[in-house]
């Protein structure tokens, strides 16, 4: 499927949504064919909800035990590209973010799902377009965005990236990520810096960095996994953050006082990818269908983690709590900002480049 295709076809997903609400990773040793599946995952609150509304009833089912190993993304991402350089593939699937999925350094790693994902979209016509492509199989469809503390201000509250650089208005420590994907940070200072949606790609690097010159001093974590974005704000670490709207909407779940918007958000997801040369692929093949024909399923996740499913009918069976929470129309037509995934990837090692420069 065409990117930019598969970029619109995700955003379309989200519209319906709308519509409808109006640290290092562990090997494991190659588990036996018979009973077991290996995925890495991000860990945290994340696997929490993947466990007990996947994995768990999947297992019931099936009897196939899914052992899970956990680590942040680029560390998941090297990883499996080092398993299938090197012959020793202890891993059968891993989550990809949706960006890297379409890279060429995907296809390396990642098991061609073509022929899989055409007999289940053919079967299954509640599926979105995109929930299984050639790099995987989508688990659900996210943000990144803005969040901050709802009980450190007086007044009005944030609502965009220029208001995170208003140290003055809305004072406090601030938090970013920093790992091997910098685009999102680049992009909300460009953003910050008056930049418009429809100019922010290709991203002005140099542009970007001078921005965050400006707010340097009052970031008080630069964070590397979800996890630890949780953490930083569950301690007070920072006021307002970047963090994935899965983590926002678990830390809402522990009745913490977080509050975000869509007005300064980017689209993302998560896929699920199948290692190439994987020991249990038969399960693997499983556990994906189980996902993919389990609306029940879909729905227990993105009720925990605010997020969208990969089917319709999951939206239908989320509580109207958890659809409330997800973007409306207006702020996905005029506000949440689809990334350009080709330009992304295109200059990943460049933007690494000067991140890693900066960053030190």
């Amino acid at each position: 499927m065409n990117r930019s295709v598969r970029n619109q076809s995700w955003k379309k997903i989200f519209l319906f949504a709308a519509a409808y609400c109006v640290s290092g990773i562990s090997d494991v040793a190659t588990a036996s064919a018979a009973g077991k599946v290996i995925i890495a995952t991000t860990g945290g609150a994340y696997e929490r909800a993947l466990r007990e509304a996947w994995f768990d009833p999947f297992t019931k089912q099936t009897g196939i035990e899914v052992v899970t190993v956990a680590g942040t993304n680029a560390e998941m991402r090297a990883k499996a590209t080092a398993m299938v350089r090197t012959g020793n593939v202890s891993w059968d699937l891993y989550l990809q973010g949706d960006i890297q999925a379409s890279s060429d350094e995907h296809v390396q790693s990642a098991q061609d799902l073509s022929s899989f994902c055409e007999e289940q979209l053919s079967r299954n016509d509640d599926l979105s377009e995109d929930a299984c492509t050639a790099a995987g199989v989508r688990l659900l469809s996210n943000a990144t965005l803005l969040a901050y503390k709802a009980d450190a201000f007086d007044g009005s509250m944030p609502e965009s990236w220029a208001d995170m650089w208003d140290l003055n208005r809305f004072p406090g420590g601030r938090a970013f990520p920093s790992f091997d994907d910098p685009w999102r940070v680049m992009a909300a200072a460009l953003l910050a810096d008056g930049v418009s949606r429809e100019d922010l790609f290709p991203l002005d690097i140099d542009r970007a960095l001078s921005k965050l010159d400006e707010i340097r001093p009052a970031i008080s974590l630069w964070w590397k996994s979800g996890d630890q974005s949780m953490q930083g704000f569950r301690n007070g670490e920072y006021s307002i953050g970047q963090i994935w709207l899965t983590r926002a909407k678990a830390l809402k779940s522990e009745s913490r006082p977080v509050a975000w918007s869509y007005k300064a958000a980017f689209l993302v997801g998560d896929r699920i990818a199948l290692i190439k040369k994987a020991a249990n692929q038969d399960n693997a093949m499983k556990l994906l269908d189980y996902w993919l024909n389990s609306p029940e399923a879909q729905a227990k996740v993105c009720d925990v983690l605010s997020c969208t499913p990969p089917s319709g009918a999951a939206i239908s069976m989320m509580s109207a709590e958890a659809r409330a929470d997800m973007p409306s129309a207006d702020e996905m037509e005029n506000h949440v900002v689809v990334p350009d995934a080709k330009w992304i990837n295109d200059n990943a090692a460049l933007m690494l480049e000067r991140w890693n420069s900066w960053i030190q």
